[in-house]
């Protein structure tokens, strides 16, 4: 079966204050030295089970901060993975941007080397919210980047939108989401500012010098990007996401589907499904990239620990992400995959949930309801 492969660049300009990801502030990185860790890892991968001998469906560039790397260095990354794997014939090759790292020729370069989808970290459109969330960039060069990538040839363009910044109003969110779709991107993202454990904004939340707005008006924004986006055309498919029809990430739909995927990179986490019993396996790598450089260089195995996921958890998990898109998931998917009904192993805790009328079947498919929307951490607990 086709998989997903994903790339983790952890370089960044800088840091910013609200992101838990395994990204380093650097004034300079060991670009070759890293795109030759990659392909020593890629090379590794490639041999073994359970790639040896598949072909992949989508590829994505996370960070960090992957437009910070020269295109020769994406393309090189691509063209190794096409040569040890093989790219299906449409397959989906991300990278994310930031608008302030990018310029007419780098992106035109981008398009070149593979690239066919460009994912820009926008966040918001107005300047002083930029400012608060540690953006580099301002709102102009989003604007210009957009059209720079529609220029050099990206049908498929996604902006990331931030809500729930503190200071921001109803009326903030909405203009945002209107200077987004002026710039004609296939797909939007939309996330509810959160303040994670370990990042700067936590630390200043629990100093008391950043106030998280009130749930009410946390709610009362979601609700209004869940309303205003599909208005505008793009269809909410996930929890966070909305897109054209037909433009959903597919990179994206492989983890909410449970399916395999392959992580190389500093820090990044892998997937293989146990087709046999339903269950499977995931591991990480080596978070530091000084060390995960130099373990995938020695040996093409940077992992830095692994577990199994046991049937009963794979379950859950395949309940939980699945009810993140707005289609859930088939009665018979389920059974397929695990060998029982969903009602055999989850039949007490789904029934409060249609009662509450938090879930509901449609068509053979579990979903959340829109209430469910609302209360979606919630009802993936039951599961876990």
């Amino acid at each position: 079966m086709p998989f997903s492969l994903y790339i983790h660049i952890p370089y960044c300009a800088s840091k910013c204050p609200y992101c838990d990801f395994n990204s380093y502030a650097a004034a300079s990185w060991p670009e070759e030295e890293y795109v030759r860790a990659l392909i020593a890892e890629l090379d590794r991968r490639a041999d073994e089970p359970p790639f040896l001998g598949e072909r992949l469906k989508t590829i994505f560039f996370g960070g960090g901060t992957p437009s910070l790397f020269k295109a020769t260095s994406i393309g090189a990354v691509i063209e190794r993975a096409n040569q040890r794997f093989g790219l299906e014939r449409d397959c989906e090759i991300t990278l994310e941007a930031n608008p302030g790292t990018v310029d007419y020729e780098k992106l035109a370069e981008l398009r070149a080397s593979g690239v066919n989808r460009i994912s820009f970290g926008a966040q918001s459109f107005n300047d002083t919210t930029l400012r608060f969330l540690g953006r580099i960039h301002r709102a102009d060069e989003t604007r210009e980047a957009a059209r720079m990538a529609h220029r050099a040839g990206f049908e498929r363009l996604n902006l990331d939108l931030i809500f729930a910044v503190p200071g921001q109003r109803l009326e903030d969110v909405m203009a945002d989401i209107g200077e987004a779709a002026a710039l004609e991107p296939d797909h939007i993202s939309a996330y509810n500012l959160t303040f994670e454990e370990g990042t700067a904004f936590f630390a200043e939340m629990r100093r008391g010098r950043i106030t998280p707005l009130a749930s009410d008006e946390q709610a009362a924004m979601y609700a209004a990007v869940r309303e205003e986006l599909p208005r505008r055309g793009y269809a909410m498919y996930e929890i966070s996401n909305y897109a054209r029809p037909g433009r959903e990430a597919r990179h994206n739909l492989t983890y909410w589907r449970a399916e395999t995927y392959l992580g190389i990179g500093a820090g990044a986490h892998s997937f293989a499904r146990d087709n046999s019993g339903g269950g499977g396996r995931r591991w990480w790598n080596e978070r530091g990239p000084a060390r995960y450089i130099a373990r995938a260089i020695e040996s093409g195995c940077a992992e830095a620990g692994s577990e199994t996921v046991e049937r009963a958890l794979a379950m859950g998990e395949f309940v939980f992400l699945n009810l993140r898109l707005r289609e859930g998931f088939a009665l018979d998917a389920f059974r397929a995959r695990f060998g029982q009904s969903f009602d055999e192993v989850f039949g007490a805790r789904a029934a409060r949930l249609f009662e509450g009328a938090m879930l509901e079947l449609a068509n053979g498919r579990v979903r959340l309801t829109e209430r469910g929307v609302d209360l979606a951490d919630s009802i993936f607990a039951e599961f876990i």
